[in-house]
């Protein structure tokens, strides 16, 4: 399932493709959807904003395309009146004068007014986002602390949308790993320092995810083993899907383990 930092990415193309242009077309897939097809298209878009793992199309006539990728869902932008490459299905199109961005695969799709959006079920519940220019250390840090999460696995609680926004399995691992935490403490358990470890950790892997296209290892080290000749898979991250590798810092063999999807620690760095 792409992560808040590759939706966000994509709304970003998404944004400098079509914001402002005007459309030739407005196309769903949804039977439920198509009697918004002609107004949406009368219409511009006027911004792309994302909320974790979701992301909203806003036109100018005062309604919103809400869409959530889950595990298939892909953004295409291209050129006018060309064909994207794949053998997805075509489930919302925005066709501009010049450009087309165009969502394949993904079902949880819903046109919303301002009522709508403040009321959405998934997007009410939502926590900070981790990807927001306002978060900062000190609220991330105040979020830690919320009680509602105290009792739970860290494994298990940076998985939920209502605890950040937009942290997914491969950020879950190599946040934890720069905090240099075992994904089998409880939140309620960390010491102030190791929360502020914490809290460190989810701004800068998630940021650095987000800057450098889901790379969450250490730049330096990273841009050392492409000049080594390493794939991006290879060099992408510290921990996440590395099991039975040596971790990067003291050698020891990376482990893995099903909690709530697979997670990847080094049992020697991570306390």
């Amino acid at each position: 399932m792409p992560e808040g930092p590759e939706i966000r990415r994509a709304a970003d193309k998404l944004q400098e493709a079509i914001v402002g242009q005007p459309l030739r077309a407005v196309e769903f897939a949804f039977a439920r959807l198509k009697h918004f097809e002609d107004e949406l298209c009368a219409s511009t878009i006027t911004e792309v904003e994302t909320r974790g793992k979701a992301m909203l199309t806003h036109f100018a006539n005062g309604l919103s395309v809400y869409s959530h990728n889950q595990l298939y869902g892909r953004w295409y932008v291209i050129k006018a009146g060309r064909t994207a490459n794949t053998r997805r299905s075509l489930r919302f199109a925005v066709r501009g004068e010049s450009r087309e961005v165009l969502l394949y695969s993904a079902s949880d799709i819903e046109v919303l007014d301002d009522i709508g959006i403040a009321t959405h079920p998934f997007l009410q519940k939502l926590g900070p986002d981790v990807l927001s220019t306002t978060l900062s250390e000190a609220r991330t840090q105040q979020q830690l602390r919320d009680r509602r999460f105290q009792r739970r696995r860290l494994a298990d609680v940076l998985l939920d949308q209502a605890f950040f926004a937009g942290i997914g399995n491969y950020l879950r691992s190599e946040i934890l790993f720069q905090a240099r935490l075992l994904p089998t403490r409880k939140l309620g358990e960390l010491r102030n320092d190791e929360q502020n470890d914490l809290a460190r950790a989810i701004l800068l892997i998630c940021r650095r995810a987000y800057q450098h296209g889901g790379v969450t290892n250490d730049l330096q080290r990273a841009a050392e083993l492409k000049a080594a000749g390493l794939s991006f898979g290879q060099r992408r991250h510290a921990v996440f899907q590395r099991g039975a590798q040596a971790c990067y810092l003291c050698q020891s063999i990376i482990e893995h383990a099903e909690l709530n999807r697979r997670v990847f620690w080094c049992p020697s760095c991570q306390r």
